[in-house]
């Protein structure tokens, strides 16, 4: 189905991608006048309201899929590539990194945090998280890396040097951005959204 609708080049593909949510101020903001609308005329909305409920959801399950491959979080060591709710801006509003990176903190993880752009105005937004200069930095150590914003730089990363730096090979894809087969191969355990 999702194919299909993303050739409306209205809605698009790049918008129809399962992951670990959306984020902005926009989409919400929109959906939030839809179901005050419905409202207004006596329809309960309830496939926006499943919309939003999913979104939040999604974001919890990459919680869920880290325990289940780590077992207790407490005491590992967590990156998150990415921070800002969509590429190319440092805009942070209700992006899916800012719920991730509280809710490890809130478990007893370390994390540590990279973004091309936004990590000054993540500093403030989340002073329990360490951030780092790079991907590789980031990697150093760490339990599992958490891939929360597509940005188009990451493609490109030395995922064999990656892997080299962390304590355990685990690649949490929340953009499904790379092949499953690939990093399976280069040994590192993946987990992905409705793949």
């Amino acid at each position: 189905v999702a194919k299909g609708i993303g050739f409306d080049p209205r809605i698009g593909h790049p918008f129809l991608k399962a992951g670990i949510g959306w984020g902005g101020s926009c989409f919400l903001k929109d959906l939030s006048a839809l179901r005050s609308t419905a409202a207004s005329h006596g329809y309960d909305p309830v496939l926006l309201d499943a919309a939003l409920s999913v979104n939040e959801w999604v974001r919890e399950s990459a919680i869920v899929k880290l325990e289940s491959e780590l077992g207790t979080l407490e005491g590992k060591t967590i990156g998150l590539l990415g921070l800002s709710f969509k590429p190319n801006t440092d805009d942070l509003r209700d992006a899916p990194s800012l719920v991730v990176a509280r809710r490890l903190i809130g478990l007893g993880v370390r994390v540590k945090a990279y973004d091309p752009v936004a990590m000054p105005r993540a500093a403030e937004a989340l002073p329990g998280v360490k951030m780092v200069s790079d991907e590789y930095e980031l990697a150093e150590g760490c339990d599992a890396i958490a891939l929360i914003t597509d940005w188009p730089q990451f493609r490109g990363i030395d995922l064999v040097r990656l892997k080299k730096a962390m304590r355990q090979p685990v690649f949490l894809d929340g953009r499904n951005q790379f092949d499953p087969a690939r990093l399976k191969a280069l040994g590192f355990r993946y987990l992905a959204f409705g793949r």
